[in-house]
Parts: structure tokens; C-alpha cells; sequence
């Protein structure tokens, strides 16, 4: 197989894994943020509510992004299982002539 056939669906899959990191960097920054409202306040944070639904806004992208990997490379290796089958049956039909 050419690294033609593979760059798309690769190049997808390293582009959602690149945003999956950035995600986990922004939610580690945000729950850094809420530990540090949280431990210097002597009262609630008025951020404190802002930063939770931030945080869980976080975690629903984060999961979108995972989900979204996950179906990409089964579609990759789907992809790559047909073209595979593909140069197989070629090659059984050069052989067979």
C-alpha cells in the first residue's frame, strides 16, 4: 500500500490526537485554576461555578475527541483491509492469466 492511500485518514487521526492533548492541557489548566480558587478563597469564588461548567465542557470534548479517534481508525483499518483485499484479488487475477 502507498503512503498515498494512508496520509487522509493518518493525518485525520494525528489532527484529533493533537486536539485530544490541547483538550488535556486546557483541562489540566482548568483544574489547576478551580484547586487554586479553591484553596485560596475564604469564601466561595464567584469564578468557582464558571470554572466547573468550563471543566465539564472539558470533559465532553475530550470524550467528542476520543470518540471521534476511535471511529477514524476503525475506518482506516477498514480502509486498509479492503485495499489490501483489493491488490490481493489483482494479484490472483495477474497470477490466474
Amino acid at each position: 500500500m502507498s503512503t498515498e492511500q494512508k496520509k487522509p485518514a493518518e493525518s485525520l487521526v494525528q489532527g484529533l490526537l493533537a486536539e485530544r492533548r490541547e483538550l488535556k492541557v486546557q483541562l489540566e489548566r482548568v483544574r489547576m485554576e478551580l484547586a487554586e480558587a479553591r484553596e485560596g478563597s475564604s469564601g466561595p469564588d464567584p469564578r468557582l461555578k464558571e470554572l466547573e461548567v468550563e471543566l465539564e465542557r472539558l470533559r465532553h470534548q475530550l470524550a467528542a475527541a476520543r470518540a471521534d479517534a476511535n471511529v477514524l481508525r476503525e475506518q482506516r483499518d477498514e480502509l486498509r483491509a479492503g485495499i489490501e483485499k483489493a491488490l490481493e484479488q489483482i494479484g490472483d487475477r495477474s497470477a490466474d492469466s
